[in-house]
């Protein structure tokens, strides 16, 4: 996946925010992931999971929503 980078820096920028909020407003959380939520930004989406014991997020993917996958998490 190409991205450009203005949607790259706004992404980057989105996922730094996750460390204060994971659970953002807007935020959906995956059917059938039981700690894993996405975000649009644009046309793109970011698959995360986040461990609440351990105070992690973890970014599972970023693709384009056409594209993004949510199953097998």
């Amino acid at each position: 996946m190409s991205l450009s980078a203005q949607m790259a820096t706004r992404i980057y920028a989105a996922i730094e925010k996750l460390r204060e909020n994971p659970r953002p407003p807007g935020c959906v959380k995956v059917k059938f992931a039981e700690q894993a939520y996405r975000i649009r930004i644009g046309d793109h989406r970011v698959i995360y999971e986040v461990r609440d014991q351990k105070l992690i997020v973890t970014v599972v993917r970023v693709a384009k929503r056409d594209e993004a996958i949510y199953g097998g998490l």
